[in-house]
């Protein structure tokens, strides 16, 4: 099993020097630096997220301001209050696309955060903040099994483009756990999610880096990284 300092030679090796791989790196959101999100904020990256997956990226950020528009800015009190009818209205609108599952997925995520707020007596913006970096995959799975439409990487993505700390299990990363034996089954079994998680703790151990730059650094390491007619791909 590759060390922390094993990953980042071959990382350095690989992106053309630690300069150039410091660039590429970025760190997530503190603590303090996510509280200020509101619950809209995570049921709108949610949302996206969705509607992202099996479509084609460009075309959602395009309609994404008549989403906030026909769903309150995803304002969760008033989500909560939509009808069926209503939903469904929505569902046939031209100016957003017109899946009616994922539309639907909407208002029952709105409903999951305000049921986590009522049992946590927080709001879900606090209840993910405190959430432990160490065991980051029970937030996933906690977002997969209360929420709707949030598992496999939905709900992992949906937490890195608000900030949150978290690894992914991109191609690279997935193919870098199992080419080191650290993951034998299905990427997305608990036996599979508590090695990753475990070997990504023993890397944050050695290095003090975020999950975040583990992440990247690991992903590095696999795949089609290395320095090619004098530009780096940056995959």
């Amino acid at each position: 099993m590759l060390s922390f300092d094993d990953i980042y030679s071959i990382a350095c090796q690989r992106k053309g020097g630690e300069q150039a791989l410091a660039s590429l790196l970025v760190l997530p959101q503190s603590q303090k630096q996510l509280l200020p999100l509101s619950d809209s904020d995570y049921l709108s990256a949610f949302s996206k997220k969705i509607f992202q997956s099996g479509f084609f990226w460009r075309v959602v950020e395009s309609k994404w301001e008549n989403f906030e528009e026909l769903f309150w800015d995803f304002d969760i009190d008033k989500l909560l209050l939509m009808p069926d009818d209503m939903l469904e209205r929505r569902a046939s609108d031209t100016r957003i696309i017109r899946n009616y599952r994922k539309i639907k997925a909407i208002r029952d995520n709105a409903l999951m955060i305000d049921e986590t707020r009522r049992n946590n007596d927080c709001s879900f913006v606090e209840f993910v903040a405190a959430w432990p970096v160490d065991n980051i995959v029970g937030l996933w799975l906690y977002l997969k099994n209360n929420g709707s439409r949030l598992g496999g990487n939905t709900g992992p993505y949906s937490l890195r483009s608000l900030g949150v700390d978290t690894f992914l299990l991109s191609r690279d990363v997935e193919g870098f756990l199992r080419l080191h034996n650290i993951v034998d089954t299905g990427i997305g079994s608990q036996r599979a999610l508590n090695a990753t998680q475990n070997y990504f703790n023993e890397l944050q151990h050695q290095s003090g880096r975020s999950l975040r730059e583990l992440s990247k650094l690991v992903s590095y390491c696999f795949g089609d990284n290395r320095e090619t007619a004098g530009r780096i791909n940056t995959h």
